[in-house]
């Protein structure tokens, strides 16, 4: 980070999106992430909404062994709202610590389109391979929370879209298309999914030599299972896979239930 790494993409997968209930909701769930199957992050992530307006917050936190070897921690925000058969996003941050490193995105949004963008430690000399933003690729985006955030009728409805991101540096298409039905189960929840195939396109504020990005484009598969809570309208992430060069990464719920 700042710029999507596929652990961030992997966290953002596990957001809570709503479909504008009539009164406040809100829900919580747990996360484990594993890498190769060796649990290396967790996270917990509270949401609430009130019509069309969306508030998640989340703390995030290596594990495992990965604990010993990068002891990493962090906390991430967004904030906005439904409109136009897609969220439009307000505000977005991520704090958090590597080591001893400190690290900041902050993201703002204003007459639907990005208005600030703050990166610290800055970003790394461009060099001649970068692809700069270009004119409108700021407008209709969604932060990496925010691109996870659908809203649907039903199931059948909740692929078949492309959203627009953007995580303080990269501008991105995620292309979701349905794959498959199946029934679930974890604490909360019990009943039918349906799994998307994220396509991931990167579309300016990156290097074109960056060997993660292309693989993430040309060969990865990212699979998000998507799954209802009762009869609330929320469609949430319940699993989710990222292939990277040297390997898997896999997102569970361990935990996904509405509070209130």
């Amino acid at each position: 980070m700042p710029r999507l790494s596929p652990i961030l993409l992997a966290f953002a997968l596990a957001m809570l999106p709503s479909q504008s209930p009539a009164a406040a909701k809100s829900f919580s769930g747990d996360y484990s992430l594993s890498f190769l199957g060796i649990p290396v992050a967790k996270a917990t992530f509270d949401s609430r909404y009130d019509g069309d307006s969306y508030e998640v917050t989340g703390k995030v936190s290596s594990a495992g062994l990965a604990a010993f070897f990068d002891d990493t921690r962090g906390t991430i925000s967004s904030r906005g709202s439904f409109g136009e058969g897609r969220t439009r996003p307000r505000a977005f941050r991520a704090d958090y610590v590597s080591g001893k490193v400190n690290s900041l995105v902050d993201v703002r949004f204003s007459d639907d389109q990005v208005s600030r963008s703050e990166v610290v430690p800055p970003p790394r000399k461009r060099g001649k391979t970068w692809i700069p933003l270009g004119a409108g690729d700021l407008r209709a985006v969604a932060d990496p929370i925010a691109a996870t955030i659908i809203r649907a009728p039903g199931l059948d409805k909740v692929c078949g879209r492309t959203v627009k991101m953007y995580d303080g540096e990269l501008r991105a298409d995620l292309r979701l298309t349905e794959v498959s039905r199946k029934k679930m189960s974890v604490k909360g929840f019990s009943g039918d999914t349906v799994t998307c195939r994220m396509g991931f396109q990167p579309v300016s504020g990156y290097r074109t030599d960056k060997k993660a990005l292309t693989f993430l484009r040309d060969r990865s598969r990212i699979m998000v299972t998507f799954a209802p809570l009762g009869e609330t309208g929320v469609y949430a992430p319940i699993y989710a896979t990222v292939s990277t060069e040297i390997g898997t990464i896999t997102v569970k719920a361990r935990r996904f239930e509405a509070t209130d």
